[in-house]
C-alpha cells in the first residue's frame, strides 16, 4: 500500500486510501475489530497448514463468536440471540438471576439491584452528532 504504482492504481480505480478509523464510514472497523478478535484468540495459530485448516479454524470461530461470544455492544448478548428474537427472554433471565443473587447477597452489590445492560436500538460506525441525521 505504500508503493507509488498501487496508490496510483487505486486513484485510477477511484478508490481512496484510508488508514484512519475516527470519523471515516468507508473503511471497515466492525471488520478489523472482527478480525482483531480472532487473532487474540489462544486456538490462532501462528501458521495454517493448509486451505482446509484455515477454514476449520476460521468455521469454528465462527460458530464461537455468533453462538457463544456475549458482545459488550449487544448488551453482553450472542448475535445468534438476538438474530433469533430471544434477546428480552435472555435478559429477563438475567434480570433474575441478579435479583436472587442480591437477595442471597445484597452487601456485594453497593449500588444495589443490579440490572442488566439493554440491547441497543442500532449500531453505528461512527454515531451521528445531530439527531436529524439518524433514519431508521
Amino acid at each position: 500500500m505504500t508503493s507509488k504504482a498501487i496508490a496510483f492504481l487505486l486513484a485510477d480505480l477511484g478508490v481512496t486510501k484510508s488508514h484512519s478509523r475516527p470519523d471515516t464510514s468507508d473503511d471497515n472497523p466492525f471488520s478489523e475489530a472482527h478480525f482483531k478478535t480472532l487473532k487474540d484468540r489462544p486456538s490462532f495459530p501462528e501458521r495454517f497448514g493448509s486451505l482446509v485448516d484455515a477454514r476449520s479454524i476460521c468455521l469454528e470461530f465462527f460458530q464461537w463468536y455468533n453462538q457463544e461470544y456475549h458482545h459488550t455492544g449487544v448488551g453482553l448478548l450472542t448475535p445468534d440471540v438476538l438474530h433469533h428474537g430471544e434477546a428480552q427472554q435472555v435478559l429477563q433471565q438475567r434480570q433474575q438471576v441478579l435479583e436472587d443473587a442480591y437477595q442471597a447477597h445484597p452487601e456485594r452489590f453497593v449500588r444495589g439491584v443490579p440490572i442488566p445492560a439493554e440491547v441497543p436500538t442500532a449500531v453505528w460506525i461512527n454515531p451521528p452528532t445531530n439527531t436529524k441525521e439518524i433514519t431508521h
